[in-house]
């Protein structure tokens, strides 16, 4: 059996927020100034400057998704990181998109050259990633994504799993804090790799060791 990788997409393989917001500007007339990853105060309607309340934030996300995904632009050294890495694991992106983007984010993915499974979810992402490791009995499995919440999901449902923080996006790293249930924090796909891989060595030596 393969050892295991789940990535979240969006600021882990693909920039969001950046272009999310210039559509903000262009379509609605929202400045959106990302704060510290939290939409709930990044949105401010430009004509009178009121925060936008929390419904009309998921209305439009929802907006975004999937109507505007081809604005979305690929992470730097993403898509070599995972073709090295899909050369001796399994590979699977679990987006946090409803069931119906599902199609979309494989197109998406598609045109910039990473073709992986891809699996949707709502909420937090501990349970699916046990679901996953459990259905492919990976002996060593790695989590990669930008939420610290979904890292503490993570080390509730799948202790096991390593579980690697990554924002790619230049103008929300600098303001998060690494994520207290990860055990590490790299943003760029070039150091990630090689982290990744070196988990994967010892999952599998140990396991080997064990068996």
């Amino acid at each position: 059996m393969k050892p295991l990788l789940i990535t979240d997409c969006d600021e882990v393989l693909l920039h969001m927020v950046r272009h999310f917001g210039v559509w903000l500007d262009e379509a609605h007339d929202i400045d959106f100034t990302p704060n510290g990853g939290d939409f709930a105060t990044s949105m401010r309607r430009r004509a009178d400057q009121a925060l936008v309340e929390r419904t009309q934030m998921w209305a439009l996300l929802d907006g975004f998704f999937p109507a505007e995904m081809d604005r979305q632009t690929l992470v730097p050294h993403a898509r070599e990181g995972l073709a090295a890495l899909a050369e001796h694991a399994e590979i699977i992106v679990l987006t946090n998109l409803g069931d119906h983007c599902r199609e979309h984010r494989i197109a998406q993915l598609a045109t910039h050259g990473i073709a992986h499974r891809v699996e949707c979810n709502q909420g937090p992402k501990g349970p699916p990633v046990a679901k996953l490791v459990a259905e492919l009995g990976a002996p060593v499995a790695v989590f990669v994504d930008d939420l610290a919440v979904h890292h503490e999901s993570v080390a509730k449902h799948a202790p096991q799993v390593h579980r690697l923080h990554m924002i790619a996006e230049p103008s929300l790293a600098p303001d998060v804090p690494p994520a207290p249930h990860a055990h590490a924090r790299i943003d760029d796909w070039r150091e990630a790799r090689d982290w990744i891989a070196a988990r994967f060595v010892a999952g599998l030596t140990a396991d080997a060791a064990n068996g």
